[in-house]
C-alpha cells in the first residue's frame, strides 16, 4: 500500500533529528561546522532543535561537513528510517546506499526503457526483499571464495 510522504513539519523534524546526530557525533565543534556550512552558529542550533526549517541543499552541506553521506542519510530520514540514517550515515552501508540511490534511477531507465511504465507500486516491497536476498547471496559467495582461497590445497 502506498505510504503518504511526510508532511513538511514531519520532514523538518526528521531532518533535524539526523542533523543533530551528525553534528553531535562529529569530531568538529559546532562553530566550525556552522562556518564551513556558511550559516551562523545560532542558526545551526535552531536547525538542530527543529525550530528552523532547513532546505535539502543546506541539510546536505551540514551532513557533508560532518562526514556523513548526505543523500543516503536524507533519503532514509525522509522515508521514516531516522534510526538507520543515524546508524549508517558514516558507515560503508551509508556509502553503499549513497551510490545505490544515485545509480538506481539511471539503471532502471537503461534496463527497463519504456517498460518502466509497466512497473506497479505494489511490487516495491517484494522487489526490495529480492534485492536484499540477492545482496546476501552475493556476500555469501564472496565469503565462500575468500575462505576457499585461504585453505591449503
Amino acid at each position: 500500500m502506498h505510504q503518504p510522504a511526510p508532511f513538511r513539519g514531519e520532514a523538518n523534524t526528521s531532518l533535524a533529528h539526523i542533523l543533530a546526530h551528525a553534528i553531535e557525533s562529529s569530531d568538529k565543534p559546532k562553530h566550525q561546522i556552522a562556518r564551513e556550512v556558511g550559516i551562523h552558529r545560532e542558526t545551526l542550533l535552531r536547525v538542530m532543535r527543529g525550530d528552523r526549517p532547513i532546505g535539502l541543499d543546506e541539510a546536505a552541506r551540514v551532513l557533508d561537513v560532518c562526514g556523513a553521506f548526505p543523500r543516503a542519510s536524507m533519503i532514509l530520514a525522509l522515508a521514516g528510517q531516522e534510526d538507520l540514517a543515524c546508524e549508517w550515515m558514516r558507515s560503508e552501508m551509508g556509502e553503499f546506499l549513497e551510490d545505490f540511490f544515485t545509480a538506481l534511477p539511471g539503471q532502471l531507465e537503461r534496463t527497463l526503457g519504456r517498460r518502466v511504465e509497466d512497473l506497479r507500486p505494489r511490487w516495491a516491497n517484494g522487489t526490495s526483499q529480492l534485492v536484499a536476498r540477492m545482496l546476501a547471496k552475493h556476500i555469501d559467495d564472496f565469503v565462500g571464495r575468500d575462505i576457499s582461497m585461504a585453505l591449503p590445497r
